[in-house]
């Protein structure tokens, strides 16, 4: 009886130890912080809901892929750069746009047969050619699809444009949870009401143009050159130009521009207000002029607020042709079915890892530990994933998988390190064992990431996820999981 109290009391002064190591209590508080942030619940209509955010694979929606109706190719001219794509617009009447020094984007399809005569007629010769858009413009087009999207209010939406080793992009796909195809075609194909007006009297405004009277708009620049001032030039259809001069005029802008603001709107929403400036004041009472600039400010903020003007100018139009090169839809019924599958496929692997390390090992006391630690692995990725608001499909739940598998492999590394000669070492030893096993395991995680990191970095948005999942699992278990499951084992096997 004596003997019984005393072990009792050297297991309670063991786990009282345990629970103030600071690897289990990381552990511990990280586990209740991604339970708190996942937010199990139930919701109105009695089902079990989450804060995870679930991509098309696992619930209704529809993606489409968009293929850029233009070319980067790659030159050589005898004529001065400027003078060359001046010929080259002019021949092909079509955006010119240079990439460097030897490439040239064309905003206009063209096959090469047809595109290498065009090239030599304006004084210069052909090197290269692929379809698609530069890595700026590929940039640019994602984030007016982004802008689009988030002012209609449709949410769970992902754009990610498909870009090569090259930094050519032929492809961006969209897409969009919660709508089917034709809403997805229409949301995507939709231009934005643009509307500039002018302040009258008081706060008052009245209307000068529309968005169809801005014929083109350029990139963000530094206006003078090489200074640190930012803003967005943009040119005005004739109409357009005669409509704001008379406006300028009318509401007394050309005299008193401080008290009279032009405003521009994007679907009723201001994004821009400013007073003309003093020579444009000055001009605009002498005659129209087509070519305006807006300054947006200094530095980087600045810079920020001019590229997305110049988003709002183009009014969600897209600087190049794109076409449907492929879509689906998941309906509602079918993502339920994979959202469900997906939950079983998981709790399967966690199932049968534990009757193999039971097999293995015939000792409940180890079984339960790595099975809970690869657990609590699990649980920590998903508040990750939901504190980043990071969707959940197929190949991100095939990395949650892959993470419980490689997760078990290295809690094995570490126990049989430990249990090299079938029986537990001394402290000294262990550490010893322990610390052998951590630098095994180190450089397996080390291989995982830099395997994943291609996959993690290139536009590959269906292997994104897995490649994301997999190394975020590896780093916790490294950094915390591992660690702690080796104070835990300690305990367990000095018993």
């Amino acid at each position: 009886m004596v003997c019984s109290e005393g072990r009792r009391k050297m297991k309670e002064a063991r786990l009282k130890d345990l629970m103030k190591d600071w690897r289990v209590i990381t552990l511990i508080i990280l586990v209740v912080l991604s339970v708190v942030i996942i937010y199990p619940h139930f919701d109105e209509k009695g089902n079990l809901a989450t804060n995870l955010q679930y991509g098309l694979d696992l619930q209704q929606g529809a993606w489409l892929q968009l293929e850029f109706k233009a070319e980067v190719i790659g030159f050589t001219t005898d004529l001065s750069q400027e003078q060359f794509i001046a010929n080259l617009s002019k021949n092909l009447d079509a955006d010119v746009l240079l990439v460097d020094e030897n490439h040239l984007e064309i905003r206009k399809a063209y096959t090469q047969e047809a595109l290498e005569p065009l090239i030599t007629a304006s004084g210069g010769k052909m090197i290269s050619y692929q379809p698609g858009v530069s890595k700026s413009t590929a940039d640019l087009v994602k984030r007016i699809l982004e802008t689009k999207i988030n002012t209609m209010g449709t949410k769970d939406a992902k754009v990610n444009t498909l870009t090569g080793l090259n930094n050519v992009a032929r492809y961006v796909r969209v897409e969009l949870a919660g709508v089917d195809i034709r809403q997805a075609q229409e949301i995507v194909g939709k231009q934005g009401k643009f509307e500039i007006r002018i302040q009258s009297v008081g706060n008052a405004t009245e209307h000068v143009l529309y968005g169809d009277s801005i014929t083109s708009v350029q990139v963000p620049t530094q206006e003078p050159a090489g200074s640190n001032k930012w803003g967005v030039g943009f040119t005005l259809s004739e109409a357009g130009a005669n409509a704001f001069r008379q406006a300028a005029i009318k509401y007394g802008a050309t005299v008193d521009p401080n008290n009279h603001q032009l405003a521009m709107l994007l679907d009723n929403k201001t994004v821009y207000s400013a007073p003309l400036s003093t020579d444009l004041a000055s001009q605009l009472q002498g005659q129209t002029t087509r070519q305006l600039f807006a300054s947006t400010g200094t530095g980087n903020p600045g810079m920020q607020q001019a590229t997305n003007l110049e988003i709002h100018l183009r009014a969600g139009a897209l600087p190049v042709d794109v076409g449907v090169a492929g879509s689906g839809s998941t309906s509602a019924a079918l993502g339920e079915h994979f959202k469900m599958m997906a939950l079983l496929a998981g709790f399967l692997a966690l199932i049968t890892v534990a009757f193999v390390i039971y097999y293995r090992y015939r000792e409940p006391s180890i079984v339960l530990p790595m099975v809970l630690i690869n657990a609590s692995e699990i649980v920590i990725l998903l508040g990750f994933i939901c504190l980043i608001k990071f969707q959940m499909d197929l190949p991100t739940i095939a990395g949650l998988i892959a993470v419980v598998g490689t997760g078990i492999d290295q809690l094995v590394v570490i126990t049989d390190e430990i249990l090299h000669e079938g029986k537990v070492p001394s402290p000294n030893l262990y550490l010893k064992r322990l610390s052998r096993a951590l630098g095994i395991i180190m450089v397996a995680a080390a291989t995982v990431i830099i395997a994943m990191l291609p996959l993690a970095l290139m536009d590959l948005s269906t292997l994104k996820g897995f490649a994301i999942i997999t190394i975020m699992g590896v780093l916790v278990g490294v950094i915390i999981t591992r660690p702690a499951y080796g104070k835990i084992i300690m305990e367990i096997l000095s018993e």
